[in-house]
């Protein structure tokens, strides 16, 4: 009988060590490529770049630690802004990143992760003008960037002629030429060049309005991730690495090295547009002083 239940203990025993493994290995969500992250992303700077082998920016290092928690690699795929969202619908990348707003006609096509950091559309202008409303803008030159989702708004106000770009770059060197009057373009991605280059004698207003009839361009943004929609289980492993950064208040620290700094980025002020959209209605924003 002792051998009888010895014998029984060591196949309970290396059963579960069997088991396991595959268990381990099933809590890892789906790829395209198995043991690799493939992220799309644009470069701008300060949301995503890559370097000696892992993402940086303010995106970046969220999703190289979202990989890290997984014991994934990173497979960059570094692509123009207008290319990102299809790439993820095709099925090329797993995520995006790239300073992204959340949208409801985003919200239909992708599964977008919960806010990493919130903002305020504004205007990139010359320090010689002190702009902060969208009447000012009319009758302006105004550059953004192809695919930015305020775009149908930005052709709502009165006599503004607007010149899209593929790049951050490109609008900005048209500024500086004076080819066009303003950009509108990432509130992030345009504070951090400014800080970076006080030669250009450029500064950023937020827009001080709050029209309905503008929600994108005057309400509160939310910057999310991009991921496939079938792909569950990986926004919900991003998502619980958002939940943990945001309970620790380590996403002040990493905004720290990038420059957002203010409370702006971390606390949401104003309507919450996702709860009863993409998020169950009683649904609240994460925050963080």
């Amino acid at each position: 009988m002792k051998h009888l239940s010895l014998a029984r203990i060591l196949c309970a025993v290396l059963g579960v060590a069997l088991i396991a493994p595959s268990v381990h290995a099933q809590s890892v969500p789906r790829t395209i490529e198995p043991g690799q992250l493939t992220i799309a992303f644009t470069g701008d700077m300060p949301g995503t770049g890559y370097q000696d082998g892992s993402m940086i920016g303010y995106d970046g290092e969220i999703l190289q630690r979202v990989a890290n928690t997984l014991k994934l690699k990173v497979k960059p795929a570094l692509m123009e802004w207008s290319g990102t969202i299809a790439s993820v619908q095709t099925g090329r990348v797993d995520v995006m990143a790239g300073t992204m707003g959340w949208t409801e006609q985003r919200a239909k096509i992708m599964t977008l992760s919960d806010p990493i950091h919130y903002f305020k559309n504004g205007i990139m202008q010359s320090s010689k003008t002190d702009w902060s409303t969208l009447k000012e803008l009319e009758g302006r030159k105004v550059g953004t960037i192809t695919g930015f989702s305020f775009i149908p708004e930005l052709r709502k106000i009165k006599g503004l002629q607007l010149s899209q770009y593929d790049t951050s770059d490109a609008a900005v060197r048209d500024l500086l030429a004076g080819r066009i009057d303003a950009v509108i373009g990432d509130p992030p991605v345009v504070q951090y060049a400014i800080s970076r280059n006080p030669q250009w004698k450029l500064r950023f207003n937020a827009f001080t309005d709050n029209n309905p009839e503008f929600p994108l361009l005057t309400g509160l943004g939310q910057v999310v991730f991009g991921l496939s929609k079938d792909n569950p289980e990986l926004a919900a492993a991003v998502n619980a690495e958002i939940a943990k950064l945001w309970q620790k208040c380590e996403l002040k620290k990493i905004g720290e090295r990038y420059g957002l700094v203010q409370d702006v980025w971390y606390m949401p002020v104003g309507q919450n547009f996702r709860a009863g959209v993409d998020r169950p209605a009683d649904w609240r924003l994460p925050s963080c002083r």
